[in-house]
């Protein structure tokens, strides 16, 4: 296969589903210890497990992750 047809071969193939759809909105993070809870993984309050602060919530649209 030459590298036209390579290339229209991945032009044609169909976008992979990697983001659920499990309704998140983003996720919540830890500045200080890098923890990211995605918010449909969140139990009770956006506190960070590892150091007990408060996280900050963080949205993005139409990405994995909420960076």
């Amino acid at each position: 296969m030459g590298l036209v047809d390579s290339m229209k071969a991945a032009l044609s193939a169909p976008a992979p589903k990697s983001r659920p759809d499990d309704g998140s909105e983003g996720a919540y993070w830890c500045d200080d210890c890098a923890v990211r809870i995605r918010d449909v993984e969140l139990e009770g309050e956006p506190v960070c497990p590892d150091c007990g602060t408060e996280m900050r919530f963080e949205r993005s649209t139409g990405r994995d992750c909420a960076c």
